[in-house]
């Protein structure tokens, strides 16, 4: 029986890019080079390398290197483990080797993580726990068209079923999904206060209440019992869960994700819509016989750079070039001002300020004007009489209330903290 296990869980193994196969070699490595005396102990020990057990290898598939989550071999979540450690005992010797035991128990940790927690996978743009959160709204049936139910009854409907961690963590998946500042489109329609701009936490999980969106419901889950996708039994095998959900957007770049695993991680920024579904239209169409193959060049006019919910300026389009070309780069942000002329006190004199409208993707604007403030303070930024906030529910508005001397071209130009 524990053979096969661990057979299986040899022929679960994921196909790794050159890139991730690298990294992995290279902290096998380093720990190799790191021999220490053995520690002899009355239990037996490991024989096997498990190195060699967890094989991470690549074959000839329709996209070399890739990796499909639904090959799987059937196993459950703790079956998977239990065939992990079944591969060491195989043999009965009389020590444990310390480099190897680091090995092998690293080499344990890098998988879980790297397969069911902290990158998302690019059919649906999801990581597990976002996708077993709206599954489990489905299956309460929270469709927009129903009524709100509190997030406390989400949260238990997912770890009892089909995610085995802390409800913290769940809970702040399911705030992400419903936050319009930190996503394009929502998941998630929100009920009560899910966090701000200002980095304000979101309220307990027994106040706040949610349903799905009608995107997530449409895009995401509408097909979901047509035989579309495969589906695994759950970490106890009482349930199943898909393997991924039958998106029909490319939600990944729509909404973009961050994550960081083991020797690889992740950073995708967030896109416009309109601009995506044009990419998918321009290569769809070039894969017909006869046409084309749709060049860079032509991708870069179809979707020059990414598109973020907080709205902002992007200072030229090379970082975004770089970052499509070679995977790295950076993207200058600054945020939209106007001037206007504002009343001074009761009086009938008047002010020059400046108006900030739209922030950097993820600034912190009760940071950033806690920042502006202490350099006016240090005489580090002049020309500044007054700061305040005046954003509400109908976006934001910052007044930079100006001196009677100061030119506000000239403190615009000054306000580097207005970039990122």
């Amino acid at each position: 029986m524990k053979q096969n296990r661990a057979n299986q869980l040899k022929s679960a193994m994921p196909r790794y890019s050159g890139y991730a196969l690298a990294a992995l070699n290279l902290g096998l490595l380093l720990l190799h080079t790191n021999t220490c005396t053995a520690f002899q102990t009355p239990i037996t020990s490991v024989t096997s390398n498990r190195a060699r057990a967890f094989q991470i290898y690549s074959s000839s598939t329709d996209e070399k290197g890739s990796y499909d989550p639904a090959n799987k071999g059937g196993l459950t979540e703790a079956e998977q483990f239990e065939a992990a450690n079944d591969l060491l005992s195989t043999s009965p010797p009389t020590s444990i080797e310390l480099n190897s035991e680091i090995e092998n128990s690293f080499m344990q940790y890098a998988l879980s993580i790297i397969l069911g927690r902290a990158l998302p996978d690019a059919r649906d743009g999801l990581k597990p726990v976002h996708r077993r959160i709206l599954f489990a709204m489905s299956g309460l049936n929270l469709t927009p068209g129903s009524g709100y139910r509190k997030c406390a009854r989400v949260v238990g409907e997912v770890l009892g079923k089909y995610h085995p961690h802390g409800d913290t963590a769940v809970y702040d998946a399911l705030v992400r999904l419903a936050q319009d500042f930190s996503t394009n489109v929502p998941l998630i329609d929100g009920h009560g206060n899910f966090g701000s701009i200002d980095a304000d936490p979101a309220a307990a999980m027994r106040y706040t209440e949610c349903k799905l969106s009608k995107v997530a419901n449409e895009a995401m889950l509408d097909e979901i019992n047509l035989d579309t996708v495969d589906f695994v039994p759950n970490f106890d095998g009482n349930e199943i869960e898909p393997t991924v959900l039958p998106a029909r957007l490319p939600v990944l770049l729509l909404n973009g994700c961050a994550g960081i695993a083991v020797g690889m991680a992740t950073n995708v920024p967030p896109h416009n819509l309109g601009e995506l579904m044009d990419a998918c239209v321009a290569l769809t169409k070039s894969r017909e016989e006869g046409m084309k193959e749709v060049s860079d060049d032509k991708l870069f006019r179809i979707v020059p750079a990414p598109d973020f919910p907080t709205a902002a300026a992007i200072m030229g389009t090379e970082g975004a070039k770089k970052l499509y070309s070679t995977g790295n780069g950076g993207i200058m942000m600054r945020a939209i001002t106007h001037v206007e002329e504002i009343k001074a006190g009761k009086g009938t004199m008047k002010r020059t300020a400046i108006i900030v409208t739209e922030l950097p993707y993820q600034v912190n604007k009760a940071a950033l004007l806690e920042k502006i403030a202490d350099m006016v303070n240090d005489k580090k930024l002049d020309g500044i009489a007054d700061l305040r906030d005046e954003s509400d529910r109908d976006g934001i508005r910052v007044v930079i209330e100006l001196k009677r001397d100061a030119v506000a071209a000239v403190v615009q130009v000054s306000e580097e903290f207005f970039c990122r």
